[in-house]
C-alpha cells in the first residue's frame, strides 16, 4: 500500500471528527457465565436485509476479547440520563457491574435497565481496520422504550437532544 503524506496530525483529526454528535452505546456479552460490557461510541447499522450492525473497539481493548469469545452481544443504546453508566463502562478494570440492573436478551446478553433501546446480535464478521476492529453483528432482537432521548457525544462533552420547541413556543 502505498503510503500518503497527510497535512494534518492526530490532535486535528480528533478535533475534526469530534464535531460529529454521536450516540453512545454499552456493548455486553455473557463469558463463562460471567457479564463484560465496555463503552462504544462507534456503533452504526450496516444493512437492513439482512438486518447488520457494526461498532468498532479499539485493538486494545480488555474487554473486547471477551466479547468476541461468547460469539454473542448485545448493543444497549444509552438515554440522555445515563451519563455514569456511560463512565462506569469506559473504565478499564473494576467492577463495571456493580448496581447495574440487566436482565439477559435473546443470546443471554445482558440488556441494560434504561436504554433508548437495545439490539441483540450473533457475531457475524470482524475486520482488522487501522488500530480498531470493525464488527459485525447479525440482529436477532430489537427492543425500544418509546419517549427517551439518546445520550450523545459532541466535541468532546456529552450533550442531549432537546425537543424542539415551535418559534410561537419560544417567543412566549
Amino acid at each position: 500500500m502505498a503510503e500518503h503524506l497527510l497535512n494534518f496530525d492526530s490532535a486535528q483529526f480528533r478535533k475534526v471528527i469530534g464535531g460529529f454528535a454521536s450516540g453512545i452505546t454499552v456493548v455486553t456479552a455473557v463469558t463463562d457465565g460471567q457479564p463484560v460490557g465496555m463503552t462504544c461510541q462507534s456503533f452504526f447499522s450496516l444493512s437492513l436485509d439482512p438486518p447488520l450492525i457494526a461498532f468498532s473497539p479499539s485493538l486494545t481493548s480488555s474487554s473486547y476479547p471477551r466479547i468476541r469469545e461468547s460469539g454473542a452481544f448485545c448493543i444497549n443504546i444509552l438515554e440522555a440520563g445515563q451519563q455514569e453508566l456511560c463512565n462506569q463502562f469506559a473504565r478499564s478494570g473494576g467492577d463495571k457491574w456493580r448496581g447495574v440492573d440487566w436482565e439477559p436478551g435473546v443470546t443471554g446478553s445482558p440488556r441494560l435497565a434504561g436504554v433508548l433501546a437495545s439490539i441483540d446480535c450473533e457475531l457475524e464478521n470482524e475486520f482488522v481496520t487501522g488500530d480498531h476492529y470493525l464488527t459485525v453483528g447479525r440482529v436477532t432482537s430489537l427492543h425500544a422504550t418509546p419517549g427517551l432521548h439518546p445520550l450523545l457525544y459532541f466535541n468532546g462533552t456529552y450533550r442531549q437532544l432537546h425537543p424542539h420547541q415551535t418559534q410561537q413556543a419560544r417567543s412566549a
